[in-house]
């Protein structure tokens, strides 16, 4: 069982990190918000919430954002949540192959093949390379190569660049030294979320046999900008096997979205175009690097087939939220079937 066969040390460290960054009044904030959602008890609210982070490896975070105050006991148990997703990464992705997933570019160039556009590393690409790089992709995504939740990363429209060796200046002083097509997605996502390249979080795990196994699936949204991530304004929704929404969007903080705010686009209606594609993709790219068994693989869906934007081996939590979905389970038993503990 879990409370065996992972680390112990993992869930102390985490209960020492909570304890050192304990912040009240966010604590009091979340339990208030929680209690009059669900209309509990907000001292009721507060206790269990404490009493889950303590003892039962749940986040607050993941207390609010998955509906812990209307689940039974039983019905917890069948979440992933965040300190034991991040157990999960610890146990099963090897620290001497990770190094592949935290650097952009060193990532780029090992899965190159299926990453379906162009990009360019400035710290070796001169500013003609740049111009001539901007003229087939007048709109290109400037990255930090070590960067995380979209932060570092900017959309460029270059059809007004007269001094290239100035534009590469800019972009190399930002640290934006990794330099990408922009990734048309495929219309029905378009259609739902323009102006973004939405991704799909892909969950694989690389079983004892080598097979690989799809444990959890979400589609983000975002609302125009470069990045779906919750700080720009983003949210998601957990998808079935098939590629279907389970229901409604939500976000970080616990609101729901019946429809985009943008397009007024149905979430619940979604449905993941090219899922054979998909799945024949994830299996292959996540045999790249199978010491890393568990990885949150991040691709977006285009009118040729799905590309790859990047791997992260903290593969971190796309739940189901019942109160978006109606559906009381979450997705351990199939991380459980795949991974044997």
């Amino acid at each position: 069982m879990a409370s065996s066969a992972l680390a112990l040390t993992d869930r102390l460290r985490f209960l020492w990190q909570r304890a050192r960054g304990f912040d009240v009044s966010s604590v009091t904030d979340r339990a208030r918000k929680t209690a009059r959602i669900h209309g509990k008890s907000y001292p009721l609210v507060l206790a269990d919430m404490l009493w889950s982070a303590g003892f039962r490896r749940v986040g607050f975070n993941d207390y609010i954002e998955f509906d812990f105050a209307m689940l039974s006991r039983a019905e917890r148990a069948t979440w992933v949540t965040s300190p034991l997703a991040l157990e999960l990464s610890k146990k099963y992705d090897d620290p001497a192959f990770v190094h592949h997933f935290h650097h952009k570019i060193e990532f780029n160039v090992l899965f190159d093949r299926f990453l379906g556009r162009e990009w360019l590393d400035l710290e070796k690409a001169d500013a003609s390379t740049l111009r001539d790089f901007a003229q087939r992709h007048p709109v290109l995504i400037g990255k930090e190569p070590v960067s995380k939740s979209g932060f570092g990363v900017s959309r460029y429209d270059t059809t007004g660049v007269a001094d290239w060796e100035a534009f590469r200046a800019e972009l190399v002083d930002k640290g934006q030294v990794l330099v990408e097509e922009r990734i048309e997605q495929h219309p029905d996502l378009e259609a739902i979320a323009p102006g973004t390249a939405n991704t799909t979080r892909v969950t694989t795990f690389v079983k004892d046999d080598g097979t690989v196994a799809i444990v959890n699936m979400a589609q983000k949204f975002g609302r125009g900008k470069v990045s779906d991530q919750g700080a720009f304004g983003g949210f998601y929704t957990a998808l079935h096997e098939d590629g279907r929404a389970m229901g409604m969007g939500y976000d970080i903080h616990g609101e729901l979205y019946e429809t985009h705010p943008d397009t007024g686009a149905r979430i619940a209606d979604f449905r993941l175009p090219d899922m054979d594609a998909v799945r024949a993709l994830i299996t292959e790219v996540a045999l790249v690097v199978p010491q890393v068994r568990y990885v949150g693989w991040d691709i977006v869906a285009t009118a040729s087939g799905p590309v790859l934007v990047e791997g992260n081996w903290g593969a971190g939590v796309f739940e189901n939220k019942p109160t978006a979905t109606g559906i009381r389970q979450g997705h351990l038993p199939r991380y459980r079937a795949a991974m044997g503990f």
